[in-house]
Parts: structure tokens; C-alpha cells; sequence
């Protein structure tokens, strides 16, 4: 099995800080790749990333830059941790820097806005062929702070090549995190990105101070509607069962350090979606990827009347009591179907 030593991260929001803070206490070389030049300094002369995950403290093995050909330098793989909104361009950037076949790990939770294509789909048409086979995706439930906690957490790494997932599966687990081998990219991405989707819907309902009954039926049928897209798409159906689909799916439309949940809430409670998001720093992926979800939908032809009706809120003015009314009013259909 193929020995990983150094992994480059690019990507410095909470979740590649957090990835690339794991990697360095396990004693495995790391570079941190930021965009943002303030970012990059206060991590080498702080240690601490005061933007997108204060006021926890990073190894000083841990180094940051700016300079994508230098993230990569004598590197064994990448995980790449950019919003989705940005990632073809970064890659573009990347495409002409990269040694030959080197591998990548998509850990961006979110769907390319403007043409519904998957992380490594995007990477696909971005990269040379070389590199298609090397690349694999990694999601899971968990919140870049307790990860950078050490928190217990499992996350799901799925790819083609079976031998290179092992090895990036034996080099990123440790006692804290336990790291599950995939081979299912299409559902391991698609559970990963429409469960931000789901916590909008969640959140909204909790705003709007519906009660637990509504919030469990929101994510029982959230999930149903990620399935059928799921299998419209060529997944298989047991991975929504698992760690990147009901796991995850779980955890963000109930935990309040959850961006999209709480964006969700907000607008529950009778805030405007541009307030919302003007005060935030980092990214809300659900916000982005209702709409290639919905493309995604009437590309397959699945009926999908949550992201319909979060999309109805987000970009058309509905009202969130109005959007559950209309959910729940819906012609009687059967459970399974």
C-alpha cells in the first residue's frame, strides 16, 4: 500500500483549517493553501486562522501560503476544500501546476452552480485524464469545530482506484476520526451537497417554531427526494443510508453550528436572505446548490417538492409558512414511491 507523508490542502475555511490541523497532529507533513493573504498570515504568525475558525490553536508544524505550486510541493495527494462556487477557477489555476497524476480529494460539500456537475465531475473536465482515476471524495456528518476539537467523528472517503482510497484511508485516520472506504463518488457527493439543502428546510421550520414532529418529518422526506435524485443519477441507494447521507443529513439539520441551519432559521423567523448572508463570513453551500438541485431534478425528471419550495423561498419571495403550507397540502401519495 502506497505510504502517504504529506498532504497539500487547499482550501482554508473552517473545514480544510480543520482538515489540515488533523493531518499535522497526526505527525504527517501539511501545507495550507489560503486565497485570503490575511488568512495566510495570521496562521504562520498566530497559529490561529481569526477568520473562518477562531480561537482555536494550530500546530506550528502546520504552515500556510498563497502560492498554489508551493502547496503541492513534494506532496503525495491534495484535498481540495474550496466553496463550490470557486472551484472550477481555482482548478484551472491548479491544472497547469500539477505533477503528473497527482491524486485529489474533493472535500467541498456542494454542486456546481451554473452547470449541476459534482466536485469531481467539475475536476473531470478541468484536469487531464491522468488524473481522473485518482480522484476520490470525502464528506461525512461533521463540524469543522469539533473536528479541530478532536471530537469523535467518522467521515466516508470514496473512489475508483480501491488500493489509493486504503491508503488515504489509513493515512487520515486516528483514534479521533474513523474514515470509512467507498467506491460510490456519484452518492458519497450528491448526500454531501443536498443535506445543505435540507437543513435550510429544517432550519425554516424551526424558526417558525413548528415542533419536532415537523422537523423529523422534513428530514424522513428530505431524504426520500435525496434518494430518488440519487438513483436518477446512478448511485447506490445503501450509500444514503450511511456516514454521507442520513449521517450527515442528520446532523445539519439539527446542530446549531450548522451555517445552512441556522441561515434557515433566520429565515423562518422573517429575515431577508440578503441580511442573512451579508452577515456572514464564510460560505452557506445550501444557499448555491438549491438551485443546481433543482436543475438537477428536472434534468432527471424526479419530483422534488422540498427543493422546489426552499428555492420558492431563497429566490422567488415566498413566505416559509407558506412554503410548509403548500408542502403539507399536497394530493395524498404513498410512503414508498
Amino acid at each position: 500500500m502506497q505510504t502517504i507523508n504529506c498532504i497539500g490542502v487547499i482550501g482554508a475555511g473552517a473545514w480544510g483549517t480543520a482538515l489540515a490541523k488533523h493531518i499535522a497532529e497526526k505527525g504527517l507533513r501539511v501545507q495550507l493553501w489560503a486565497y485570503e493573504r490575511d488568512v495566510v498570515q495570521a496562521i504562520n504568525l498566530t497559529h490561529e486562522n481569526r477568520v473562518f475558525l477562531p480561537g482555536v490553536t494550530l500546530p506550528p508544524s502546520l504552515s500556510a501560503t498563497d502560492s498554489l505550486a508551493q502547496v503541492m510541493s513534494d506532496c503525495d495527494g491534495l484535498l481540495f476544500v474550496v466553496p463550490s462556487h470557486v472551484a472550477r477557477r481555482v482548478l484551472q489555476q491548479l491544472a497547469s501546476l500539477l505533477p503528473p497524476s497527482l491524486p485529489m480529494i474533493s472535500a467541498t460539500k456542494g454542486i456546481e452552480e451554473e452547470t449541476f456537475k459534482l466536485m469531481t465531475q467539475v475536476m473531470q473536465e478541468v484536469l487531464p485524464l491522468a488524473f481522473h482515476s485518482k480522484l476520490m471524495a470525502l464528506s461525512g456528518p461533521s463540524f469543522a469545530a469539533e473536528v479541530s476539537q478532536s471530537q469523535p467523528t467518522a467521515l466516508c472517503l470514496a473512489g475508483q482506484d480501491g488500493a489509493l482510497v486504503n491508503a488515504f484511508q489509513a493515512a487520515l485516520m486516528t483514534p479521533a476520526l474513523r474514515v470509512y472506504a467507498d467506491s460510490d463518488m456519484i452518492g458519497v457527493q450528491l448526500g454531501g451537497a443536498l443535506k445543505n439543502v435540507m437543513a435550510l428546510a429544517a432550519g425554516a421550520v424551526d424558526g417558525l417554531g413548528l415542533g419536532h414532529n415537523a422537523r423529523a418529518a422534513l428530514i424522513t422526506r428530505g431524504l426520500a427526494e435525496i434518494v430518488r435524485l440519487g438513483h436518477a443519477m446512478g448511485a447506490d441507494a445503501r450509500t444514503f443510508y450511511g456516514l454521507s447521507g442520513v449521517g450527515d443529513l442528520v446532523l445539519t439539520c439539527t446542530g446549531s453550528l450548522s451555517r445552512n441551519y441556522t441561515v434557515g432559521v433566520r429565515l423562518g423567523k422573517g429575515e431577508k436572505l440578503e441580511a442573512i448572508l451579508g452577515s456572514m463570513k464564510a460560505v452557506a453551500e445550501g444557499v448555491r446548490t438549491a438551485k443546481a438541485a433543482s436543475g438537477l431534478a428536472q434534468r432527471h425528471g424526479v419530483e422534488m417538492p422540498i427543493v422546489g419550495e426552499i428555492n420558492k423561498v431563497l429566490f422567488e419571495g415566498k413566505s416559509c409558512r407558506q412554503a410548509v403550507t403548500d408542502l403539507m397540502e399536497r394530493d395524498a401519495k404513498p410512503e414508498k414511491g
